[in-house]
């Protein structure tokens, strides 16, 4: 299998502050990642340079076979679908969600006077319809809950075809129910093997889909982890990750952790 990303010694410094500092890390073809870290680990940051969005302050960053500074971005920003909060905020709320989902056919966040071929429409409403929105089309994106908004969104980066699925955080802010009927869509996706490769960034190893294959950790800018999930998502490693002593369970194909309790 080839590699979709490929990160060699990248550091991103900011304000004389490195973000992330030597992380060496690959993602190869059908593989899907979730990188687990606390805040300011630098998780996001390592999304939006698998993004094209961030260059690298130092080392070398590939994505889908080009390195970044050497590529035009945006023949290859087309070829990598982004959901996450930042996506959501740029796309207007009085459009429809059919339409929302309809503009990245054309690398927008707004309609305009462009016209639409039949198959786009029947694409989104496919993706729509896989994520359980089909009774929300004519609805408008400003109306939506936080769960119908994060379903959206993944429809609309999923439109584009992509061949590497970015993810940021897509059940912050979700009830129960909410986060565990996007967590089994989107392990069914994980599991489709025609799916992109996805990476996904999240706080809680219970918002891991079932079918995602690695998972990386990060902490102040720096992997600690990186591998098979089943090897690599320990007691010993997310203790180290969040810097207090927790415990991981397996449930089925489902984690959970909790932290031990005050002797």
């Amino acid at each position: 299998m080839s590699d979709v990303l490929e990160l060699v010694d990248v550091s991103v410094v900011r304000d004389g502050r490195a973000l992330v500092e030597d992380v060496s890390w690959s993602v190869k073809e059908g593989e899907r990642w979730a990188i687990l870290g606390p805040n300011g680990a630098g998780k996001t940051t390592l999304l939006n340079v698998a993004s094209s969005y961030l260059y690298p302050s130092s080392g070398t960053a590939r994505i889908l076979g080009d390195q970044l500074g050497k590529v035009d971005v945006f023949d290859l920003r087309p070829r990598i679908g982004m959901a996450g909060i930042a996506m959501a905020e740029k796309l207007p709320k009085r459009q429809t969600v059919l339409q929302t989902v309809l503009t990245a056919a054309y690398g927008m966040t707004a309609t305009w006077h462009e016209r639409y071929d039949a198959v786009d429409e029947d694409r989104a409403r496919a993706f729509l319809d896989r994520l359980g929105m089909t009774e929300y089309l004519d609805r408008t994106f400003g109306t939506l809950s936080e769960g119908e908004r994060k379903r959206t969104l993944i429809a609309r980066a999923m439109m584009t075809d992509p061949e590497l699925l970015l993810l940021d955080e897509p059940a912050a802010g979700l009830d129960l129910g909410g986060r565990e009927d996007l967590v089994r869509r989107l392990g069914r996706l994980a599991r489709d093997a025609y799916a992109p490769s996805m990476i996904m960034v999240t706080h809680h190893v219970e918002e891991i889909p079932p079918g995602f294959t690695h998972v990386l950790m990060i902490r102040q800018g720096k992997v600690l982890a990186a591998g098979p999930v089943e090897m690599e998502l320990t007691s010993r490693n997310l203790s180290h990750c969040f810097g207090l002593p927790l415990v991981v369970e397996r449930v089925g194909d489902r984690y959970t952790a909790q932290g031990l309790p005050l002797s």
